[in-house]
């Protein structure tokens, strides 16, 4: 802090309020509640009267600061905001009206986001319940220059964390971008190849399905995929649960490394979505919702039909193709995987020249997301840092 400011215990710029009043039954009332790590107070839900057990609740009043009385230890504290005046929460908050003519609000909403908040909080009890009292809020101190100083470091705080919001709009558009340059650059890549076979005709057999295990996750479990396992098109190995459900050694749900397989159903945009097992965990079983795809070796390379799979014409006839009455959930047939467009008669060391490129492609493309996770990174330590120099008068 600013060797040259006034510090001042929170009691001296806040008082602490109680305000209740009886729930109709017949009303309906905005809840209100904390979000953790000093993130905010947002709505709740808005409930009827007769759904709220606790008919003695306290009222909210825009601007106030709001503790939780188990919460705060991990930040559950903040101002209330303009659209939840009125707001009703329980006798375990603790509302505290702020005075203006001493502390500007916006500045204590800043001030209580650093570590120099926060470790005052953490630091008080010690017992299993763990809670804090209005007493001990009020014991909190804070730096309090005048408040001309306060508007002043507000507004200039106010004005870099724009600039951050702004610099994740354009991350967001970059992501969604990149999102698409990445699916047109496979579809540039395939322009030249004619689906003009059909998936069933590079098969060894019929797709299969697994087996739908119950799951209860014992440690001792047999691992089962989730369909977020192949989500994406990308495989992911700690995508399961585990089933302790008696199992059968040589029956066709056992997966092997290399093994193709294609979701059968899920929402409209990833039913369809495949993925090439790994390997792990091992042993490992599929589900009912994927089928498993045998290739005919002799005719096409594992890699090439999982990435002939991502193509648009595939995911334009898997769309147009999947069925179901729910308009959130669609799923896909064995005839209508058989019948997936395919381009057959590519030589196999052809195939495997185009998935060459194809992943040197993906692998650019994975860099420049690792680069974009690195640029969020940056930014969400940006407004910390500039709350620390603020507090530090360095701004």
């Amino acid at each position: 802090m600013k060797a040259s400011w006034p510090f001042a215990a929170l009691g001296e710029v806040v008082r602490y309020r109680k305000e209740f009043i009886d729930i109709n039954d017949l009303e309906n009332y905005k809840r209100c509640r904390v979000q953790l790590h000093a993130q905010g107070v947002v709505l709740r839900d808005i409930a009827r009267g007769a759904e709220i057990k606790t008919k003695r609740q306290q009222v909210c009043r825009a601007g106030e600061f709001l503790v939780a009385e188990i919460d705060a230890k991990v930040g559950g504290f903040g101002i209330i905001p303009s659209d939840l005046d009125g707001a009703i929460v329980s006798s375990h908050y603790f509302l505290f009206e702020i005075d203006e003519t001493k502390l500007n609000r916006r500045f204590l909403d800043f001030f209580i986001r650093t570590p120099s908040f926060r470790d005052q909080v953490t630091a008080q009890g010690s017992t299993n319940y763990a809670a804090v009292r209005p007493n001990e809020v009020l014991g909190y101190r804070l730096p309090l220059p005048s408040l001309e100083e306060q508007r002043r470091i507000v507004a200039r705080i106010e004005e870099l964390a724009a600039k951050i919001e702004e610099a994740r709009g354009l991350r967001v558009r970059t992501q969604l971008e990149l999102k698409a340059f990445s699916n047109q650059l496979v579809s540039l890549s395939l322009r030249d190849i004619s689906f003009c076979g059909r998936l069933g005709e590079i098969l060894v057999d019929k797709p299969r399905n697994g087996w739908s295990a119950r799951c209860d996750n014992a440690d001792s479990g047999t691992p089962v995929l989730s369909l977020s396992a192949i989500t994406g098109f990308q495989y992911r190995p700690n995508a399961y649960k585990r089933t302790s459900e008696t199992t059968m050694e040589g029956a066709h749900y056992w997966l092997k490394p290399g093994d193709l397989l294609i979701t059968r159903s899920n929402t409209p945009e990833l039913v369809g979505h495949a993925a090439i097992y790994d390997g792990s965990p091992s042993p490992c079983i599929y589900p009912d919702l994927m089928m498993r795809l045998d290739v005919d070796q002799q005719l096409a390379d594992q890699h090439f039909v999982h990435r002939m799979l991502t193509s648009g014409q595939v995911r334009d006839y898997i769309q147009r193709s999947a069925k179901g009455t729910s308009p959130t959930m669609k799923k896909i047939s064995q005839g209508v995987v058989m019948n997936i467009p395919f381009p057959t008669g590519i030589p196999l060391v052809e195939q495997r020249s185009i998935v060459a490129y194809l992943d040197d492609l993906q692998a650019k493309v994975d860099a420049l997301k690792r680069l974009q996770a690195e640029t969020a990174a940056e930014l969400d330590a940006l407004l910390p840092s500039i709350l620390d120099k603020a507090f530090k008068g360095e701004l």
